[in-house]
C-alpha cells in the first residue's frame, strides 16, 4: 500500500503504508486511510513529528558500516525514519505557511 500526502502549494508526498500510518500515528491522527489534518491542527502535527523524529538516531549505521543492509543478502541502502520524514515535513511547513489543509489517501 502508498499513501500520497497533498496539501494545497506544495508537491504531493507518496510513502510506503507501513512508514505513513507510523507518521500519521505521531502527528496525533488514527491510521485511517484516507484522512486530512485541518489547516490549524497542523502546526501541532508538525511539532510532534518534529519532536519525534529529532529523538530518533540520524542514521541507523555506524560510520563503520557500509550504509547498507547485508542482513537479507539484498545489499540496499538502509534509510532512517528521519530521512523518510523529511518529504513530509517539509510539505507540513508549507501547509503552515499557506495556513492549507493537510490530506492523505
Amino acid at each position: 500500500m502508498l499513501v500520497t500526502f497533498k496539501t494545497k502549494y506544495y508537491s504531493n508526498i507518496t510513502l510506503f503504508g507501513n512508514i505513513a500510518l507510523t507518521f500519521i500515528r505521531i502527528m496525533g491522527h488514527s491510521s485511517t486511510v484516507p484522512g486530512a489534518i485541518r489547516a490549524e491542527d497542523v502546526p501541532a502535527a508538525l511539532r510532534r513529528l518534529s519532536k519525534a523524529i529529532e529523538q530518533e538516531p540520524a542514521s541507523e549505521t555506524s560510520p563503520s558500516d557500509s550504509g547498507y543492509d547485508d542482513d537479507n543478502g539484498d545489499n540496499e541502502p538502509v534509510v532512517s525514519l528521519r530521512q523518510r520524514a523529511l518529504p513530509l515535513i517539509e510539505l507540513l511547513q508549507s501547509a503552515v505557511e499557506s495556513e492549507s489543509n493537510v490530506m492523505w489517501e
